[in-house]
């Protein structure tokens, strides 16, 4: 049975945000030597904010899972500064959420593009993810 998102729709939106440190920087979490933002970190903040928006309307048992990200980083950050992310619900097509997303820093827009999640239920999820590691 497929979860009932009636409540999810277009134009709903949710926020994160992030005090840059440097556990935040490239060099930190590998992706890079210059002591900025990381983009992973980045398309953290922006999938928080993705799940602001639609977590708390999803059945009981259910939750969304990242699927497809396709996000520009424009713009470097210094450590210190503060980041927000906004994700806009663009789409609702069966399990599947879109979203616009943007994260901005203190001066610049520093990314955006677009965001796919699917609702699913725990449970099963789980149950599939346990029959990857047991032995055939």
């Amino acid at each position: 049975m497929s979860a009932n998102l009636s409540a999810i729709q277009p134009g709903l939106s949710g926020e994160a945000g992030l005090l840059v440190a440097e556990e935040h920087t490239a060099p930190r979490v590998g992706s890079g030597k210059i002591h900025v933002l990381a983009t992973p970190v980045m398309i953290n903040v922006i999938e928080a904010a993705a799940l602001a928006a639609i977590e708390h309307l999803l059945p009981p048992g259910h939750q969304s899972l990242g699927t497809v990200l396709n996000v520009r980083h424009i713009a470097a950050t210094p450590v210190g500064m503060r980041v927000t992310a906004r994700a806009e619900v663009t789409a609702v097509s069966g399990r599947t959420v879109t979203f616009r997303v943007e994260a901005r820093d203190e001066k610049d827009l520093i990314g955006d593009g677009t965001h796919e999640r699917v609702v699913v239920n725990v449970e099963k999820f789980d149950q599939r993810v346990q029959r990857k590691i047991s032995p055939p």
